[in-house]
């Protein structure tokens, strides 16, 4: 089983009005098997975990700690983080022009793993990962996110994951831009991979319609860079009739 332990995390950013803090002190503990929806009002610091957690320079952490199955984590470098099995599904995924979906892939499979798949059964693993989720073979062969649309793009974001078999899985906003069946097909992507591998899984959001599909064990409450309330599938509810207004309000 494995288990991410965030206690008192605390990140900054710069920006053209000088040093921001964006996390302000962020509990939260996920293990094996469980799914938390990590919902919140924009600008609440939600992308600004995910992205702390996965490593980005952009941020820098002030003050806290994150250990993965009791290593570490920020003093791991944004691969080291990967390899121990940490994966982050973009809101944006970046386009890489001339660098096929097929070969990235495989290079990271190989990364993580230290040793190249075998190269039939690895094939055979993403058609079949691919079918799963509507995707065209061709897709193979095109170049990363190059020209995708945002499903297309989402849909390559949950095949990593069921590929590369992650222990943690940070899903920033993996709903945003997609249509109703299009959510559907990832979020059957992200039920399957936890069925399989019982990956455990941070999911934010700021709507209640890919819980319709993905039923979270936690819902957290983000405002302000920190939880604000927390609690099972029904706050999501809650939420869903009642907005934000009272947690701004309470700022």
């Amino acid at each position: 089983m494995s288990v991410l332990e965030i206690k008192d995390l605390h990140a900054t950013v710069e920006t053209p009005e000088g040093t921001k803090e964006i996390l302000k002190g962020v509990d939260l503990t996920i293990r094996s098997g469980e799914t938390h929806a990590i919902m919140g009002p924009n600008g609440s610091g939600k992308s600004t975990l995910a992205y702390s957690l996965a490593g980005h320079p952009k941020y820098e952490i002030t003050g806290g700690s994150v250990l993965l199955d009791g290593e570490d984590l920020l003093e791991m470098s944004v691969d080291e983080r990967a390899r121990a099995g940490l994966f982050l599904a973009m809101q944006y995924p970046v386009e890489v022009p001339g660098v096929t979906v097929s070969n990235f892939l495989r290079t990271a499979k190989t990364a993580i793993d230290g040793e190249a798949p075998a190269l039939r059964t690895w094939m055979k693993d993403v058609k079949g990962a691919m079918d799963n989720l509507r995707m065209d073979h061709a897709f193979a062969e095109r170049n990363v996110n190059e020209g995708f649309s945002g499903g297309e793009k989402k849909r390559h974001e949950i095949l990593q994951m069921e590929l590369l078999k992650p222990s943690i899985a940070l899903l920033d906003e993996t709903d945003s831009g997609l249509d109703v069946d299009a959510l559907r097909i990832v979020a059957e992507g992200v039920n399957r991979a936890k069925e399989t591998t019982d990956v455990g899984i941070m999911l934010i959001t700021h709507y209640t319609r890919i819980l319709n599909y993905i039923r979270p064990d936690y819902v957290h409450v983000f405002v302000n860079g920190s939880v604000a309330e927390q609690g099972g599938p029904e706050l999501a509810e809650r939420l869903e009739n009642e907005g934000y207004d009272r947690f701004l309000a309470a700022q």
